[in-house]
């Protein structure tokens, strides 16, 4: 989720929650990340979200946040466990960086300079790794403007889309990138607000109640969340740059072009 204010994920993790293990297969675990100024909130629990006391906890804590990461696992490598469970967080330039990876890299493994380290065994932690340390090795120690560091992320999201499958969330609090490697959809609600029912909980929030008419914010899903809102299909092979609650910009990560979104 990113937004233009500080606003609760409560009702979209309602449905992102029986995803993991009672409507959906993702039973491998599953973790969620909320930026707050500079800090970062982040729970993480290998059990099922369907059935985790962690994850019945966060759907009635109504945290706000302006940019949220949240991941539900279906084990492609490393075994189930905390260490494996995404997102993953990592500082760089004095600020923390999360990111979580649907699909599976096939023979990746990439050189390492020690900047970061993965803890786990999975393809996807050791993608995270690498594209710190290169995007630390182009510019060193000082932050780039975000233009700059879009497209350094879409070059270095070719390099590693060549080994599979590379759906990923990235933020690091200041705005959201998403890369749909296959699949990837995402909404932006803002006024006129309109009451919104989950497709895999009985559950509806009319958004005209709880915002105000300046609020504009956009979820990004594999699939759909809710059954009765227009969602918008991302392109495969695309990536895209999310801020204050609205997609900014779009870079191909496959041949063909992409217009620029706006």
């Amino acid at each position: 989720m990113n937004c233009n204010v500080p606003t609760d994920i409560c009702f979209s993790f309602s449905g992102f929650q029986a995803r993991g293990g009672a409507t959906d297969v993702h039973s491998d675990g599953w973790g969620i990340a909320f930026f707050e100024g500079r800090g970062s909130r982040v729970f993480l629990d290998p059990q099922p979200s369907s059935t985790s006391p962690v994850a019945e906890l966060v759907r009635r804590y109504p945290i706000r946040s302006k940019n949220v990461i949240a991941h539900i696992r279906k084990a492609t490598q490393g075994s189930v466990g905390l260490e494996n469970t995404h997102p993953f967080m990592r500082e760089l330039w004095g600020r923390y960086w999360i990111f979580a990876h649907n699909g599976n890299l096939l023979d990746f493994s990439p050189a390492c300079d020690g900047s970061f380290a993965a803890v786990g065994l999975t393809d996807s932690e050791r993608a995270f790794c690498w594209l710190l340390q290169e995007l630390r090795r182009r510019f060193g120690n000082q932050a780039p403007e975000r233009e700059r560091l879009f497209d350094a992320v879409h070059e270095l999201t070719l390099d590693i889309s060549r080994h599979g499958e590379f759906n990923f969330l990235l933020s690091n609090g200041d705005c959201l990138f998403a890369h749909a490697s296959t699949r990837l959809s995402y909404i932006v609600r803002q006024a006129p607000f309109a009451p919104a029912h989950l497709k895999d909980q009985d559950l509806t929030v009319d958004f005209s109640d709880v915002t105000s008419p300046d609020d504009r914010v956009a979820v990004i899903a594999t699939q759909a969340l809710t059954d009765n809102e227009t969602w918008s299909d991302m392109p495969p092979g695309s990536l895209w740059w999310f801020d204050e609650g609205k997609p900014v910009k779009t870079l191909p990560t496959r041949p063909g072009p992409l217009k620029k979104a706006g």
